[in-house]
């Protein structure tokens, strides 16, 4: 008697025939201006119990599993992807808006959730830091998809706090939930209050450390195999995952933040050994689509929908809190004294996309027997749904209505839109500028119009920043190695100087 397969077979014919109709549903979906990691939780939804599949998953620790290693895939992506250039203007900003912008955002959920939720203190906060941070995987997915290419600063800024805010998360929440069963206990008083402190230095203590020497380490090692063995770029792409989840799995052993690491390893890998990356990158975008699907559709699978209809119109309420005061008042606090201008704050303040992140970190304090934890799996599953239809849907309207947009090389109406009507080169004089249009005299006449604007904008000058000078606006409209070469120039009135009729561009 031959031996039966299908043990095998059945469940993947189920799991790969899902996975392939979630990506064509995907792909029609992107179209709608829909994402496809909602088209994959609703896939997963549908699978479950509440679905027409009813397959009752309660696995958590299979969900916590793959949602952590799919996580640190994803984060070894994006850091692969981010370029040193990109720190100089998003570091700062980013950093933090993923410390004590999650903080602050966590903070003020847990004050809607506990008048809204009925919820204890400990616990509102509690809910508060499993919402509170940007997540990874939406972030570089629908930033991605979205088919709008962002200014530098706004872009930046935003890849670089997904990326570094999970460990704040998750550290938030491990220190709630500790106050949460002392609480339970009545042992509050039995927790020193230098005990949260010591975890998160030691948290990204060592994930830096970690994270940092590593990559470094297996730059160099990369740059070598390439000289030697000329692994192709497949095997480049599996020799990355695998360097990266050892270190994920390294550091999260020896206490430290293992998603801080496994981005910092990305990130000083692709820069430092950028020629051994590049072959790679189109198979690390495959293993991170398929990390995407596979959690998405796993956590779907996991939540039931039903439980989360009780708590659905207060939890509505938490979205309204986070989306509208929390999330915009923490980043207009953080990126006001940066010099960030309104409209970028605003499209950050909007963008601040909720996806798997918050339904991993609600599994925490289930698995660590928290009393009726359950409600932070509706309610995450409820802000994330939220996110994904009203924020990953109307990115490229917001992008565009808050003109933090650049135009396309070739797309000559939409670049007069963004840098004005004409330019000039950045090493000319603005003496001789504001005399030929009559704009105010500036007050040192050897200044060029780059060190102007620069001076002007008081922060590190990005492509698309602006300036305005008398009835005139001057825009960065090209930058070569960290200087501006073209001004771009919008007359915003006709000036009664003499040779204000003129709109040729000069040379």
């Amino acid at each position: 008697m031959l031996l039966s397969l299908d043990f095998l077979a059945i469940p993947l014919l189920i799991a790969a025939g899902l996975v392939f109709v979630s990506l064509l549903a995907g792909l029609f979906s992107v179209r709608l201006g829909f994402s496809f990691l909602l088209v994959f939780l609703v896939a997963g939804m549908l699978l479950g119990e509440d679905g027409p599949g009813g397959v009752a998953f309660k696995d958590f620790e299979l969900a916590f599993w793959v949602g952590n290693v799919a996580l640190a895939v994803i984060l070894l992506d994006g850091g692969l992807r981010t370029q040193y250039r990109n720190f100089r203007t998003g570091l700062k900003p980013a950093l933090w808006l993923a410390t004590l912008g999650v903080v602050v955002t966590a903070a003020l959920t847990g004050v809607a959730a506990h008048f809204l939720l009925g919820l204890s203190w400990p616990m509102a906060l509690l809910l508060g830091a499993i919402v509170g941070s940007t997540d990874a995987a939406a972030v570089f997915a629908l930033l991605k998809s979205s088919g709008v290419k962002l200014n530098e600063r706004v872009a930046a800024t935003l890849e670089i706090e997904s990326g570094l805010n999970d460990p704040m998360a998750v550290y938030l929440t491990l220190a709630l939930i500790g106050w949460v069963l002392l609480d339970a206990q009545n042992a509050g008083a039995d927790m020193a209050w230098w005990w949260p402190l010591r975890d998160l230095a030691l948290q990204f203590g060592w994930g830096a450390a970690l994270g940092i020497g590593a990559g470094w380490a297996f730059a160099l090692l990369l740059r070598r195999l390439t000289v030697w063995a000329r692994p192709s770029g497949g095997v480049r792409a599996l020799l990355l995952t695998s360097a990266g989840l050892s270190v994920f799995a390294l550091t999260t052993w020896v206490g430290g933040s293992g998603f801080l690491a496994v981005y910092l390893f990305g990130v000083l890998v692709a820069n430092r050994a950028t020629q051994c990356v590049a072959p790679s990158l189109s198979a690390m975008d495959g293993f991170a689509w398929l990390a995407q699907a596979s959690m998405f559709l796993l956590l779907g699978l996991l939540v039931t929908p039903s439980d989360a209809l009780d708590a659905l119109l207060p939890a509505l309420g938490v979205v309204a809190v986070l989306m509208l005061l929390a999330r915009p008042l923490s980043v207009w606090v953080i990126l006001k004294p940066l010099r960030f201008d309104g409209r970028e704050i605003a499209f950050i303040s909007w963008v601040g996309l909720r996806g798997a992140v918050p339904i991993v970190l609600a599994i925490f304090p289930v698995m660590a027997g928290v009393e009726g934890a359950e409600i932070f799996i509706g309610v995450a599953l409820i802000v994330v749904m939220a996110s994904l239809v009203l924020q990953g849907s109307t990115i490229p309207w917001s992008a565009r209505r808050t003109g933090v947009v650049l135009p396309d090389q070739d797309d000559v109406a939409q670049a007069r839109e963004v840098y004005g009507d004409f330019e000039v080169p950045g090493s000319a004089r603005m003496s001789d500028l504001c005399g030929f249009y009559g704009w105010p005299t500036v007050p040192d006449e050897h200044l060029d119009a780059a060190q102007w604007l620069t001076q002007a904008l008081g922060r590190p000058p990005i492509e698309g920043d602006h300036a305005n000078l008398g009835a005139a606006e001057l825009s960065v409209r090209r930058m070569e190695e960290g200087e501006i070469v073209r001004i771009g120039i919008r007359l915003l009135r006709d000036p009664a100087a003499p040779g204000a009729q003129a709109d040729e561009q000069a040379d």
